[in-house]
């Protein structure tokens, strides 16, 4: 019998996992909706597959951190990230990270099953709309405006996009307001951004809405 844990802040996503997952015939189903609460499941439990979101309780990508503490700790275990993030750099980055699998929100229930099954046998996964875009990335390098974001420099965009000060970034990140202030400012420079409106313009359309590869100027 296969054990699944389903991290995500989004009932409704749990639900609908849930609800396909059972119909496939796993039983064994545990749901946390934060990182740490998931963290502390895994420990106690020990599942043999863990679905989890990157963006939970609008801390931006914390999940990406998630990911490693998991992988850190189960060199083995399957992981399949489960993300609204349709950006390739984002996706490479998970899988970086530990993660068996990406799949994309908007996806198919045969996907998320078709991910799933291949997650669970230790096979890599990638939703087919970001495969090829992954695949270049690795055979070129990354190219792009998000692709020399450090992991930091991710998350603060994220949270960024989703309207947090600094201060509030500095407390989900669990970093100084200083930190904050000089991330951003690295930030700025990085994706060409004069001031913070601008910033916070370009994190929207880079995290928050379109791949950086369609954006409009």
């Amino acid at each position: 019998m296969t054990s699944v844990l389903l991290i995500d802040d989004h009932p409704i996503v749990l639900q609908g996992c849930r609800h396909l997952l059972e119909d496939a015939g796993v039983s064994d189903l545990m749901e946390a909706q934060t990182a740490l609460a998931g963290y502390r499941l895994f420990r106690r439990k020990r599942p043999d597959v863990v679905i989890v979101d990157l963006a939970l309780n609008g801390s931006g990508l914390a999940g990406l951190a998630l990911v490693r503490r998991l992988r850190a700790q189960a060199a083995r275990m399957p992981i399949l990230v489960f993300s609204m993030h349709a950006d390739p750099v984002i996706a490479s980055r998970a899988l970086e990270a530990g993660a068996t699998g990406y799949l994309l929100k908007d996806t198919s229930p045969d996907d998320l099953l078709e991910a799933f099954e291949k997650v669970r046998r230790g096979q890599p996964y990638i939703s087919h709309d970001l495969a090829l875009e992954v695949a270049l990335l690795g055979t070129r390098g990354r190219s792009g405006v998000m692709a020399d974001l450090t992991p930091r420099e991710l998350q603060a965009l994220a949270l960024l996009a989703e309207g947090k000060a600094y201060g509030q970034i500095a407390d989900e990140l669990g970093v100084s307001y200083k930190t904050v202030a000089n991330t951003c400012s690295q930030l700025k420079a990085k994706l060409g951004a004069t001031n913070l409106a601008e910033l916070i313009h370009r994190a929207i359309q880079y995290v928050a809405g379109a791949p950086a590869g369609r954006m409009k100027n």
